[in-house]
Parts: C-alpha cells; structure tokens; sequence
C-alpha cells in the first residue's frame, strides 16, 4: 500500500477523529505435492494494537453486536492467517520488534498461521518509499552485513518468544529495490542487460537477507517460508523482467525464494483486472513451478470521490458495497485456486480493522470490513459487515 496514497485519504478522517532462467518441467507430482489441505486466508491487523490502545473496540454484529477482540470476529469468518509488518527503528515504536512481537505472540497463541512482512525500513516501504534505516551503514557491503544479522536476530526472536512464523516477506512491494539509495532498482531500464546490471545492489542486499535465513535456521529456527513481495501481480511484463533481473544477477537463483507474494488492488490502473492476474500467475506458475498467493488486495465498500476523485476500477460490474468486498475477494481466490500445478497458496487483505484510515490507502472513502462508528469518540466502534465472512 502507498504511504502517500495513505495519508491523503486518511487525513481528513484523521482530523474528524483525533483532530529469469529457463527452469527444467515440473514433475507429473508437482500438482499433488502443492495441493495440500492448507491454504492461507490472511488479514493484515498490524495497526489492530495501536487502535485498541487509542479506544477502539469491535462489535460483532452476527452476534447481537457482542463485543469482541477482532481477530475472533474475523476468525469465524475463516481467517486462518494474521500478516503482520515490522520496522526497524520506527520513532514512535509503532510496527518495531516489541510491538510485532506482542501482537504475533496473541494471534499464534489462539491458533492463526503468522505471516511477518519484512518493511527493512524504519518507517513504510513500498514502490515510492523504500528508505534504508536511519542508523545502518551507507556501504554495500557492511549494509549487506546488517542486513543478514538482523533478518537472522529477528527470527530468533520470535522463536524464543515461542512464535512459529509460517511465512517471511523479506522486503514489502520491492519492485524499485528496497534499502535506497543503495538498493534502489529500475525494472524499466532499457534494453535489459541494462537491467540486470541495475539489479545488482538489490541482489546482493536480497542474497544477503536470505543468508539471515538461514543463520536462523542453522540456531535451531524453524524455516518458514521466504516469500519476495512484489506490487501489480497483474502485470505480466513487470514480473518476467524484474525476476529475469533479479536472477540474472547471478547472485539470486530461483531456489533463493519459497514462494510468490504479489499485491492485487482494482484502484491503480483499469488493467488490473481478474483476467490479467490469471494470465500473469499462470505464466509465472509454468515458468518458476512454486507456489504463488496474493498478500494485499482490499475492495471498497463506500467510493464517491468524498477526498479524492473516485478511481475507475479494474472490475466496474462487482458492486461498491459489503456484498462487492465479499465477491472481489471470492474471484481471486478463483484465480489463485485455479493456478497450475496446485500451486496457488493464499490471498490476504490488508488492514481490514482499520478504523482511523478506512480508505487504506486508496481514493475511495471505505475499504475496510467494519463500519467505523466515531459518534462515541474517543471510543471508536467499528461493527461487522457481513464481508468479515468473505473467507467462508
């Protein structure tokens, strides 16, 4: 999601409230060995913490408008994930080892897979904002050494702290790199040796990280999967060239990475559309044969160009309401369910319980699962759509 996206929308609700290579065939065995009984069905509730320490509160309305924490509303609506980000050194703590780590240790103790997005930041990373944090080196190589020992110190932690991690995002929509200026990228350079020459600051930062992986596992960490996170999964072009950099390095090979995190929105370009991200998953399924999710998508429930004029979106026959939430979300699971070999793996949405930023980062007014009741203030009430049961 885009941090400049983000505050625009989010703003004026805030004032109102607070003031590659080519690989060998997949075996015959492929599709059997991917399509296990386990498929992820996450929801980002990384801010749920600081909105709870700040007043709000969940009301289920399936229940008579019963009070409950928000992980349990959306539990009983089939979320069996909970992704969550972390900063390295943010100012205010928000997002830091501390606060993930508490909140990790709550979901995994009532049963949910955790999914811990790596932002490398000390503050937001996505495709406009991938700073390298304040206190790290400026050279490559000693970057490249702070960089493994944190990922590896990371996941001792939570392993200490007895959180499993299932899934590990090392770096968050990393199309233009991650840790700038450093390891800053171009996907778009011409012609594409060009490219790949681009890249290799990323590379050798991405190669890196994934050595912190493994430090952890040698120290008695269970490996989880490493995902490479990427925006615009639709997009076909984008992905062939910015995997075809990345291993044509030659410091990253595909068996570097477990699987495939793309994020899937309606509202950045009419060409993401469900048919687009079937082709591109697809093609990258019978091109690198390993196992692909959508990590953030998200729909609106309330779009009338209130802050912002309203976006054309990508699939303008799905209604803006609960119900259009609930059917955008059950069309990619399609998608996903349908990639060869078994080996769609997941979908999550991003930030469903945000009440304070309820657009998430789009134009649109209202993208979360809950009505956000401020009448109350400070106390915020967000109540159940019946969208929180979109992964039923």
């Amino acid at each position: 999601m885009l941090l400049w996206q983000s505050l625009a929308v989010c703003l004026p609700l805030i004032g109102n409230v607070l003031a590659a290579p080519a690989l060998d065939a997949p075996s015959e065995n492929l599709e059997e060995r991917n399509r296990g009984p386990f498929f992820y069905k996450g929801h980002d509730l990384s801010s749920l913490k600081i909105l709870e320490d700040s007043g709000s509160i969940y009301k289920d309305t399936a229940r008579h408008n019963k009070t409950r924490a928000a992980e349990d509303i959306l539990g009983d609506g089939g979320m069996n994930t909970v992704r969550l980000r972390i900063w390295v050194n943010p100012p205010d703590g928000s997002y830091d080892l501390s606060y993930t780590l508490g909140l990790a240790k709550r979901f995994a103790h009532k049963g949910f897979k955790i999914y811990l997005d790596f932002h490398f930041s000390d503050t937001w990373a996505d495709p406009q904002h991938n700073l390298v944090p304040t206190a790290w080196p400026t050279e490559i190589n000693a970057l490249a050494h702070t960089l493994r020992s944190y990922v590896s110190s990371t996941l001792i932690s939570f392993a200490h702290a007895g959180v499993d991690l299932s899934l590990v995002s090392l770096g968050n929509e990393i199309r233009h790199g991650m840790l700038w200026p450093l390891g800053q990228a171009d996907p778009d350079i011409q012609p594409f040796d060009a490219t790949v020459s681009n890249f290799t600051n990323l590379a050798t930062l991405y190669a890196s990280a994934r050595r912190g992986v493994d430090d952890a596992v040698h120290k008695g960490v269970r490996k989880p999967q490493v995902m490479i996170h990427i925006d615009n999964g639709w997009n076909i072009t984008l992905q062939e060239r910015w995997f075809g950099a990345l291993t044509g390095s030659g410091k990253v090979h595909p068996r570097d990475w477990d699987v495939f995190g793309f994020s899937f929105y309606p509202f950045y370009g009419t060409s993401a559309t469900l048919d687009n991200l079937r082709n591109s998953l697809h093609t990258l399924a019978n091109k690198y044969h390993k196992p692909i999710q959508v990590v953030e998508t998200d729909w609106p429930e309330l779009c009338n160009g209130t802050y912002a004029p309203a976006p054309e979106l990508s699939e303008p026959s799905i209604p803006i309401s609960a119900r259009g939430q609930t059917e955008w979300v059950q069309d990619i699971f399609q998608v996903v369910r349908g990639i060869p070999f078994g080996l769609g793996q997941g979908v999550h949405y991003w930030e469903p319980a945000w009440l304070n930023s309820t657009g998430l980062g789009s134009a649109c007014e209202d993208a979360i699962l809950f009505d956000a009741d401020f009448s109350k203030f400070p106390q915020t009430v967000g109540y159940s759509r019946s969208s929180v049961k979109m992964f039923r």
